[in-house]
């Protein structure tokens, strides 16, 4: 715990160029610098001396410096750096720069700070933290606030799991950031028009780094970010990552995540207002279905003149359903919602108006899966033999099933979609 701090601006640093010593220009400026300081510098100077303002548009700028785009509204891009920092315009920012130039991030904001720190020790022996910080915008809360991109000689986490507090609780969760917390403090004296760019703080208890980790910690791993994309981002991800699984890891589905993907199925839009789908989950009896279904198909093929290797060689087909750890029979009822109608012309056409809403709510479904990591396969097998179906499963005699979705985390990434021109499926009139 720290009891009191002292933090000031650095005067007299003046204007930074391209190939600017900027340890000897801190010494000069601030030469009663003391072991355990904390020296707090703004990245645009670091950006200066590192030749990192460049004569080229921003949008073209933030493009360059993009490995993903988290999300977008109108032309404000939230985006992620090859860095691993999300933030907006990837940090590209054309102020306190020269007409025509945007200053980029430094191209590796640790090695900076540990360039910076070992020339202080050079020039005042003095041992010193430092910090390189940037402007972000905060999820959730409104303003900005100074956060620290590159580090040395600081531990940027304070980490108080184990720790046990004055009522003798244990913590579970807490790690602090540290460092981000003394990027915020430090820009209180330094400010975006005072032209003050780097802070001393002096007095903070801190851990040194003991592994050069830098600010690495600081960036969130990819499979512990909840909030990767954007909620319009997402949706689109989803549907451009949802694609037929059929080899699936052994590990079992929780129930909720597909009762989120049913309630998304019940979104889809239906003939009359109705309500015609219903929903089969599958587990203990997946063996019974699959079994009877198989030897329905069989019989099937066999009486379409099949030898037995291409009966068995057809059968295999099947097996995706198998290896799914669970199964999704999405069934129709038109009772009590279909029209019916005297003519067949009419009546065929009110019967494709449900099977198109079946097949509406069922692709919510695959998406609603996909959305939450979860892989799935339609198998349309069900639809050939219905009554054996209704049959094992005990289903009422109106509802049809509609296929059967195998439903399972995939085994293994799914392979690069082929790109498909959306003229070729258009016709414009």
């Amino acid at each position: 715990m720290t009891d009191r701090l002292e933090i000031w601006g650095v005067a007299g640093i003046g204007e930074i160029t391209e190939g600017a010593d900027l340890s000897g220009v801190i010494a000069d400026a601030s030469p009663d610098l003391r072991n355990g300081d904390v020296v707090v510098v703004t990245s645009k100077v670091v950006s200066k001396a590192e030749g990192r303002v460049v004569p080229v548009e921003r949008e073209q700028a933030i493009d360059a410096e993009t490995v993903r785009v988290v999300a977008q509204r109108g032309a404000t891009r939230i985006v992620e750096t090859r860095h691993g920092f999300v933030l907006a315009a990837a940090g590209v920012d054309a102020s306190n720069v020269e007409a025509g130039t945007v200053a980029l991030l430094p191209e590796d904001p640790d090695r900076s700070a540990a360039r910076i720190r070992a020339g202080l020790r050079r020039r005042l022996g003095v041992n010193v933290a430092v910090l390189v910080t940037d402007t972000f915008g905060r999820p959730w809360r409104n303003g900005l606030v100074d956060v620290t991109i590159g580090a040395a000689g600081i531990d940027v986490l304070d980490d108080h799991r184990g720790r046990v507090d004055k009522h003798g609780h244990t913590l579970e969760m807490t790690v602090t950031a540290v460092a981000d917390e003394v990027a915020a403090a430090a820009e209180l004296v330094k400010g975006k028009l005072a032209e003050v760019p780097v802070a001393v703080v002096r007095g903070l208890r801190y851990d040194v780094d003991p592994n050069g980790s830098g600010a690495r910690p600081l960036v969130r791993p990819p499979d512990e970010d909840m909030f990767r994309l954007g909620t319009a981002e997402a949706r689109r991800a989803a549907v451009a990552d949802r694609r037929t699984v059929r080899e699936f890891a052994d590990k079992p589905v929780d129930r909720e995540l597909v009762d989120r993907a049913i309630t998304a199925a019940l979104t889809a839009p239906a003939p009359h207002h109705s309500t015609p789908w219903r929903f089969v989950v599958v587990r203990q009896q997946a063996d019974a279905l699959l079994d009877a279904m198989r030897d329905a198909w069989v019989d099937d093929l066999r009486g379409d003149g099949f030898t037995d290797e291409q009966v068995a060689r057809r059968v295999r087909r099947g097996d995706v359903l198998r290896r799914a750890p669970l199964l999704v029979v999405p069934c129709l009822t038109t009772t009590g919602f279909a029209h019916h109608y005297p003519d067949q012309r009419r009546a065929a056409a009110e019967r494709e108006m449900f099977v198109v809403a079946m097949g509406a709510a069922v692709e919510n479904l695959l998406v609603a899966l996909a959305a939450d990591g979860l892989g799935s396969a339609w198998v349309s097998s069900t639809m050939f033999c219905r009554d054996v179906v209704r049959g094992v499963l005990a289903l009422p005699p109106d509802w049809d099933p509609m296929g059967t979705v195998a439903v399972g985390y995939p085994l293994t990434a799914p392979a690069e979609r082929p790109a498909r021109d959306v003229t070729d499926f258009t016709l414009d009139r």
